[in-house]
């Protein structure tokens, strides 16, 4: 009987129009390198990994073939829908197959927006996902104070154990397919991965810590950030 493993899927499907370029933010030069190949080196990298799954605009699928011709492992390409959550659902779809029949255990979905995304990150995410059904990176937010309604003064502090969620954010395959089909089937968009598993599953959600380096490239200053650590890193 072939081995069970996880799949990853890479979501490169958004515009990124905050960074200012007229080219999608993910295939943006970044140390050399396109943002997006960061993460899909990263899975490769990590251990229990065994399929990985990129996700991509249709009008971006020439550029994305270019990026993927200089990847040195296989990676299954899909396209994305409107919307993150519908984008995420076409990737489950794809793998639906060999989720039924047993051969992919866990799914990690994670923004190809997050290049400097770490291996052990991706490990850990797993191994959690693994143990209790499902598991976010995230860093305590101890710098979030809440404000008044009428915005006049402060409310005091986060909620305690608040946390800035990241990505990967992995949960066990058939609940997360199942989940998806019953969002589409009643209309529900969700925030995120979590939210969508929170609305329709009681499967707990483990926290994973994150990483400060693990930030999201959102706007023009952030790549120049990036590429220092990068640079610090090598």
């Amino acid at each position: 009987m072939p081995e069970t493993t996880a799949a990853a899927v890479v979501l490169a499907s958004g515009a990124g129009t905050r960074v200012g370029a007229k080219l999608n933010k993910v295939y943006l030069p970044l140390a050399g390198r396109r943002v997006l190949t960061w993460s899909l080196d990263a899975f490769a990298r990590a251990a229990g990994i065994g399929v990985l799954v990129l996700v991509v605009r249709p009008q971006d699928a020439e550029i994305a073939a270019e990026v993927l011709a200089a990847h040195p492992g296989p990676v299954e390409l899909v396209h994305g829908g409107p919307t993150r959550q519908a984008s995420e659902l076409n990737a489950l779809r794809h793998l639906a197959p060999r989720i039924g029949g047993g051969l992919i255990d866990a799914v990690l979905l994670h923004d190809a927006a997050r290049p400097l995304v770490d291996p052990r990150m991706v490990e850990d995410v797993l191994d959690a996902t693994r143990r209790y059904g499902g598991a976010v990176p995230g860093l305590p937010a101890d710098d979030i104070v809440a404000v008044a309604a009428d915005g006049t003064r402060l409310g005091g502090g986060a909620p305690e154990g608040a946390i800035r969620v990241q990505t990967p954010q992995g949960f066990r395959a058939e609940p997360l397919l199942e989940v998806y089909e019953q969002a589409e089937r009643e209309g529900f968009l969700g925030t995120d991965t979590s939210s969508v598993m929170e609305r329709f599953s009681s499967l707990p959600v483990r926290w994973v810590p994150g990483s400060e380096e693990n930030f999201k490239i959102t706007y023009p200053h952030d790549l120049v950030v990036a590429e220092r650590v990068l640079a610090r890193k090598s």
